[in-house]
């Protein structure tokens, strides 16, 4: 699993490229990089607990 911040910085890069407005392949890609996203930071808080 990539880290949290190696995630947010594809999404980071994903609405560079797309210069603020997702076009629908794009968003589809978004959802799945926030998910993913989400998943690595429920990680993060489970393995400092």
């Amino acid at each position: 699993m990539r880290s949290a911040a190696e995630v947010n910085e594809q999404i980071r890069a994903l609405w560079m490229r797309a210069g603020g407005s997702l076009s629908a392949q794009e968003r589809a890609e978004y959802e799945l990089l926030v998910v993913e996203w989400a998943a690595a930071i429920q990680s993060d808080v489970i393995e400092a607990a």
